[in-house]
């Protein structure tokens, strides 16, 4: 069909086992485990073909693996049962969620089971279908909080958080989210080729059909081909047109929506924002691509479905805007080391453990408790080289291509291809010479940002850097990020390829002076449809909504709420596999 077809017409419905909305991971691994059990679907996507796959073939590929072989080989003794703690701790359930009571006890009987899988199947599950893992164990989300005796709610006492990994657990897969989706990717083909997946693309769900409370089928929108000749990667990811062109009614035994969150959707963001947190900006990029709009979420909500913890949202404060943008506000992820000192928009460091790669969403709600649009990185050009990567299959072409040469830019000196270009094209990268300096080009970019606010004194951050590089010069010191930084090189691969040697700022052979403006990135939603611990998706007072399922981000990746709270990264992509497994296995024994 063509974008310019004439009026919209009616096609003839189809009548199927199951239609899966979304053809994304989670939808992928949901359909692959239905048609796998001999069970007939049809796979709906609002997208063209080419952005198959979905966001995850944007990811960085992290995986939350517990006592993997890859740990052990790094020195890294992990168990479940500390996994597990970690994640409660980090996801801060409402009391009596372990007990089964409250909105939260889906979600924690999915996030039992995930850590379960994290340290079981999973790994074993993905390397039979050919799936490999980098060998160097990342630290993400390290925490830094006083671990200390719960209050009888069941929350700790103090500030109400012991978030972060107690050990390295973010396995990057040897070819990022590309490599993840793969198999994936196949069969389905294979499965479409036996007549048993129905692919159909530039399909948009605009209503879920009902016969006697029982989700029954869907309408669907057929939309305008949307060319994509001469876009970037083939027009993956790009902006699609919204042109109906036609409509169709199938008819299924079951419905499994699988389309994601609302990262895409800033009004929606905002709205949903918890205001205890803050405001989000006005001024914000996009991790995901325009199509994470989180539409369905509401039309299933029209159909009698629960949406919970809405206001919960994962998304990150250290985003740069692409040089080369793909989607609307197409921002970028800088997955920093813990040297750089990060400062808020009128100069002032975070607090301890604020720093780059402990605590992800409380810096984001520090910086919007405040009201700002930006927050900054300050280093120089020699921890720029050291400890900054991207996260991303296409700004790690590396590890994306299986390339061992190019690998081993990572432990020579200077900076990866990615980050260099970043470095040399980025205006959101600021070099001077003195503290002093930086600080006036700092100013300059926030000048020139409209709606943006913020004013570094140039004598308080030349104050504040002479500070900490005294601190840094005498071998030891009190300051809570210098003693942090210190200890991380106690884990091998970060002394290796993501910590730099402790040294004065203001060393002259590893200079100039670097700031980095951060902006706030959104990428997923926590919360999402209630469902049970075998994806049904339930009404408001608990019951079943007969006939709907969810799946991946649109179910909060598990229960409407698998990471309470906070996540502990590599949980996303873990998510999608584990719920799409686990629902398309319980949805296909249920037929």
């Amino acid at each position: 069909m063509s974008a310019d077809a004439s009026p919209a017409v009616a096609r003839p419905g189809t009548t199927t086992d199951v239609v899966v909305i979304g053809a994304g991971l989670s939808g992928l691994v949901t359909a692959t485990e239905l048609t796998a059990a001999g069970r007939r679907v049809v796979l709906l996507d609002q997208e063209p073909e080419a952005s198959f796959g979905g966001q995850a073939w944007w990811s960085f590929g992290g995986l939350f693996l517990v006592g993997s072989p890859e740990q052990r080989a790094m020195g890294v003794h992990d168990s479940p049962e500390l996994a597990w703690s970690d994640w409660q701790d980090s996801a801060q359930f409402s009391p009596g969620a372990e007990r089964g009571e409250g909105p939260d006890r889906h979600g924690y009987a999915w996030a039992h089971r995930f850590v379960e899988f994290a340290a079981g199947d999973m790994r074993s599950w993905l390397h039979a279908r050919g799936v490999r893992w980098f060998p160097l164990v990342q630290w993400a989300e390290r925490g830094g909080y006083t671990v200390g005796r719960r209050s009888g709610g069941g929350r700790p006492e103090g500030d109400g958080t012991q978030h972060g990994n107690s050990v390295p657990r973010f396995h990057v897969t040897w070819g990022t989210g590309p490599a993840i989706l793969r198999p994936f990717v196949a069969a389905a083909r294979a499965a479409q080729d036996a007549g048993l997946l129905d692919l159909r693309f530039r399909r948009r769900v605009a209503g879920l059909t009902t016969t006697d409370g029982a989700v029954t089928g869907v309408r669907v929108e057929v939309l305008a081909d949307h060319p994509t000749d001469g876009l970037p990667f083939g027009g993956r990811g790009s902006p699609s047109n919204r042109d109906v062109v036609g409509t169709e009614e199938i008819t299924a035994g079951a419905v499994v929506v699988a389309t994601g969150g609302i990262g895409a959707n800033h009004d929606l963001a905002r709205a949903h924002w918890d205001p205890e947190a803050g405001t989000l900006p006005d001024r914000m990029l996009s991790g995901v691509p325009d199509s994470t709009d989180g539409l369905m979420l509401s039309t299933a909500a029209d159909a009698g479905a629960a949406l919970v913890h809405e206001e919960r949202m994962w998304h990150y404060p250290e985003g740069i805007a692409n040089h080369s943008p793909v989607w609307t506000n197409h921002g970028i992820r800088i997955l920093p080391g813990p040297s750089s000192l990060w400062l808020d928009a009128d100069g002032g460091r975070l607090p301890a453990p604020l720093f780059p790669g402990f605590d992800a969403l409380g810096a984001l709600q520090h910086v919007t408790r405040r009201g700002d649009d930006h927050s900054w990185f300050v280093l120089n050009k020699a921890i720029m080289e050291s400890e900054f990567a991207l996260s991303g299959s296409e700004q790690n072409p590396d590890l994306t291509g299986k390339d061992v040469k190019l690998l081993a830019q990572r432990v020579l000196p200077g900076a990866v291809g990615p980050v260099a270009r970043f470095a040399a094209e980025s205006p959101e990268f600021v070099w001077a010479e003195t503290p002093e300096e930086l600080a006036g080009r700092m100013n300059a970019l926030v000048d020139a940002t409209p709606g943006s606010r913020g004013h570094v004194d140039p004598d308080d951050l030349a104050r504040v850097v002479a500070q900490r590089d005294a601190q840094v010069s005498s071998g030891l010191g009190k300051d809570p990020q210098v003693v942090a930084t210190r200890a991380t090189r106690d884990y091998r691969v970060d002394k290796l390829i993501r910590v730099a040697k402790p040294r004065p700022l203001t060393t002259p052979k590893d200079g100039p002076l670097l700031a980095v403006r951060l902006s706030v990135l959104t990428r997923k939603t926590l919360g999402g449809l209630w469902c049970d611990p075998s994806g049904r998706v339930l009404q408001a007072d608990g019951s079943v909504l007969a006939g709907l399922w969810a799946v991946g981000e649109a179910a909060g990746f598990g229960g409407g709420g698998v990471h309470g709270h906070r996540a502990l990264e590599g949980t996303f992509l873990g998510g999608c596999l584990h719920t799409g497994r686990v629902t398309g296995r319980a949805l296909a024994a249920s037929l």
